[in-house]
């Protein structure tokens, strides 16, 4: 009997602390977490961001109509950070950290927002909408870049390529589109203001 009492408290506590652990464990993320970087020059540039898929939606053109600002992921702001000052659009950026919002267009070329105050793209949603105008006036730069159509990406990434370890292409791809811009690292005048010192 005592046995039986015994084997019994041990089999609830199994099946006690073996619900637990499952009560523990979370679903994969709809969108997981992805982070990309690359030295270039002198300079560290990170990408933070949500991973959405394409599960067989229209994503361009419907998900994200044409002509509005998208977060350029899911879930929190993509996030690129610069370790030191660069220039992006022929427009020089200080270190920091920027949110990256991204308009789609039915026909031309899309444009890419760095935003200065590494905002949420829906902390500039007025009466339901992005207010396009307050993303604007926030851009730190915005650039434009003709959409490249290829093969499909399942999952929205973003790749940094070093290039020639002074300028880097950073791309975005997801659907059957990809978008770059260009992020001058600015390596030979840092070479030069290192010289000056001397």
């Amino acid at each position: 009997m005592k046995n039986t009492k015994s084997l019994l408290l041990a089999f609830t506590l199994f099946i006690t602390s073996a619900f637990a652990a499952m009560a523990q464990l979370q679903a994969p993320a709809a969108s997981p977490s992805a982070f990309v970087s690359q030295n270039v020059g002198f300079t560290k540039i990170s990408i933070s961001y949500s991973s959405p898929g394409v599960k067989g939606r229209k994503i361009f053109g419907e998900l994200h109509k044409y002509g509005e600002t998208w977060r350029a992921g899911a879930n929190n702001q993509t996030i690129i950070e610069f370790s030191t000052g660069v220039s992006v659009g022929g427009k020089n950026l200080p270190a920091g950290k920027y949110s990256i919002f991204i308009t789609p267009a039915a026909t031309g070329e899309w444009t890419i927002h760095l935003n200065k105050k590494a905002e949420s793209v829906y902390a500039y949603t007025k009466d339901g909408k992005i207010d396009e105008a307050a993303v604007a006036a926030d851009d730190a730069v915005a650039v434009k870049s003709a959409p490249n159509m290829g093969e499909n990406t399942e999952r929205l990434i973003y790749t940094i390529s070093a290039e020639n370890n002074k300028v880097a292409t950073v791309t975005m791809a997801w659907e059957k589109v990809s978008v770059s811009f260009q992020v001058d690292t600015q390596a030979d005048q840092k070479i030069e203001q290192f010289k000056s010192q001397f």
